[in-house]
């Protein structure tokens, strides 16, 4: 019996719904106590082994898609991603945090800080293109990294991308409810239950596990129809938003803009550490990768189209509010509906509201159809049980996958506050995207047994001096605002560092598409990255270090384990492939 799950003809005889053992735990390590034990033992030379290994391309795209048993349909144009990303990025973020940000850091600047804070999220939309572009499957940011990185890193990053659709999904449906409760003019938390647990956790919120419950079930009956719900709903949203930016200028006093920045640079670079999540979602496209009928055209037009059109709108929902109130005026928990009854458009509170929850709508429908997808790419490289990884023959869609992201999201949103999950998902999300574009450097500039050891240990330390420096950019930021004397070491350094690597030879250009100006822009989206994530506080990364940690043990008694046992079929399978190079060339033309 194979110990990585037979993926030959019988296999799809079998029916989906299946609950066995070797559905779960299929390697051989986990056969008997006897062979748990005996990889136990093994635990330092099977961690050194998982270090220094390297999924392909070719085993990303072909072999690991065999673990889903059934393919998933390639049903997704431009139109349809173009969407999807109004869909997963414009939710609830822009309402809520442009003003409270405006009052409290920005002032009119505001929009300075959207134009910084969308430069960054398109650096990192850069890589993802190019990703998605050559290595078109559904696992995103999981399956580019384990290319480039191997399996020890796309593990840590694995968790933390589970972690940030658990969290996010949950968050965005506690808010779904506090929105619905302003609509219908009710007292805040009137529609939560009211509970004696501690505080964080005593509204319990069953609203909110009725929308996941919902959103989820629409994205497992279809993608197709889930795309044509999500163009509608985005469409009347996006109506709002047009509304919103007309009307708003239609009542604008251009006094309200002075004085212009009223807290001074820092306050613009603090809003944008801030309001750089309302463009988070993106990533969710790059999943769908494997369901898009031409990959190569349909996901750079997709990605870079839709945030790009996104970036220009939030600029300019930002400038409508600041010229509608004096930023000191503001009102930080409803901007826009106050914004608006200061004008005599009282009633326009309540579109504002239904444009809110629209938002919040497709940001957890195209959410419950990327984070499915993430997962069951993890669960193909056995980092999770398998059964996460099968797609259901007749829906084409990853139902499992879709369960454990649903059921894991609804009991922390039935129970848990909306501060609780916010310093869970930021740390998260700006990891994975400064990851990114250290994978993409490492792609651009490493080919193994291409690229000389020299150049190899040249691109290593580049690295290291780049998120050095960007690190210690980050620290004297925060211990030292106003100063400069540490920037005119650290930034240096990162100049360094980038010009280091410009010197080296790429060793691989991009097939279709590719990151323009590499490693200049790669660089810039690592310092960026870091540099936000040193604005979050305490707290996020004590948050962030307690799931390492646990995430690390399920690793070393689990995970570790079943993706070991998993890489002979990888190297039989490249084997296989040099075997027939060498005899197609044995044969001569």
């Amino acid at each position: 019996m194979s110990s990585t799950g037979d993926t030959s003809g019988e296999i799809q005889h079998k029916s989906y719904w299946r609950f066995s053992k070797q559905d779960f735990l299929p390697e051989e390590s986990f056969q008997s106590w006897g062979n748990y034990r005996s990889a136990l033992s093994e635990t330092c030379f099977r961690f050194k082994d998982r270090l220094i290994s390297r999924s392909d391309d070719v085993n990303e795209i072909g072999e690991l898609r065999k673990q889903s048993e059934n393919e998933m349909k390639r049903c997704l144009t431009w139109w349809d991603l173009t969407w999807f990303g109004f869909g997963s990025v414009v939710g609830a973020g822009i309402f809520v945090l442009t003003g409270q940000e405006a009052h409290e850091h920005a002032g009119p600047a505001i929009v300075l800080s959207y134009v910084a804070s969308g430069v960054s999220a398109m650096l990192s939309v850069f890589c993802y293109t190019e990703f998605a572009v050559e290595v078109p499957v559904a696992g995103g940011s999981f399956a580019y990294l384990r290319i480039e990185l191997g399996d020890y890193v796309v593990f840590i990053t694995a968790g933390n991308i589970l972690l940030e659709s658990i969290a996010g999904s949950a968050a965005v449906a506690r808010a779904w409810t506090s929105y619905f409760t302003n609509l219908l003019n009710r007292p805040s938390n009137s529609l939560r239950i009211h509970t004696n647990l501690a505080e964080g956790f005593n509204l319990l919120d069953p609203i909110a596990v009725g929308v996941l419950v919902i959103a989820a079930t629409i994205a497992i009956i279809s993608t197709r129809k889930t795309s044509l719900i999500n163009w509608i709903a985005t469409a009347l949203n996006t109506a709002v938003i047009l509304f919103v930016i007309i009307a708003g200028f239609a009542h604008a006093n251009t006094s309200n803009l002075k004085p212009f920045l009223p807290f001074g640079a820092k306050g613009i670079f603090q809003a944008a550490a801030i309001v750089y999540f309302a463009y988070g979602g993106f990533d969710n496209i790059a999943t769908m990768a494997e369901e898009t009928k031409n990959p190569s055209r349909d996901i750079p037009i997709g990605l870079l189209g839709s945030m790009s059109i996104i970036t220009v709108i939030y600029c300019l929902m930002a400038l409508t509010l600041s010229m509608m109130q004096k930023y000191t005026e503001i009102d930080k928990g409803a901007a826009y509906s106050v914004a608006f009854q200061s004008v005599g458009m009282n009633w326009a509170r309540y579109l504002v509201a239904l444009g809110a929850l629209k938002g919040m709508t497709t940001v957890l429908l195209v959410g419950a159809l990327g984070q499915a997808r993430y997962t069951t790419h993890i669960a193909r490289a056995h980092m999770i049980p398998p059964w996460f990884a099968l797609v259901h023959p007749k829906t084409g869609t990853p139902i499992n996958a879709t369960l454990l992201i649903t059921i894991s999201s609804a009991l922390i949103a039935f129970f848990s506050s909306l501060d609780v999950l916010a310093s869970l998902l930021s740390v998260s999300t700006l990891f994975i995207f400064m990851m990114m574009a250290v994978a993409l450097l490492v792609r651009r500039y490493h080919v193994r047994e291409i690229t000389p050891q020299t150049n190899l240990l040249k691109l290593v330390l580049f690295l290291l001096i780049i998120i050095a420096s960007s690190m210690g950019t980050s620290a004297y930021w925060g211990w030292n605002p106003n100063g400069w004397v540490g920037y005119a070491v650290t930034i240096p350094f990162w100049f360094l560092g980038t010009i280091g690597l410009s010197m080296l030879p790429q060793q691989r250009e991009p097939k279709v598409w590719g990151v323009p100006l590499v490693p200049w822009l790669p660089s810039l989206s690592i310092a960026i990255n870091i540099f936000l994530m040193g604005s979050l506080g305490a707290e996020a990364f004590e948050r962030f270090g307690i799931c390492t940690v646990l995430m690390l043990i399920y690793y070393v008694f689990f995970g570790l384990h079943a993706t070991y046992d998993m890489a002979p079929l990888h190297r039989k399978v490249q084997s296989t492939e040099v075997n027939n190079e060498d005899m197609i060339g044995r044969k001569g033309p």
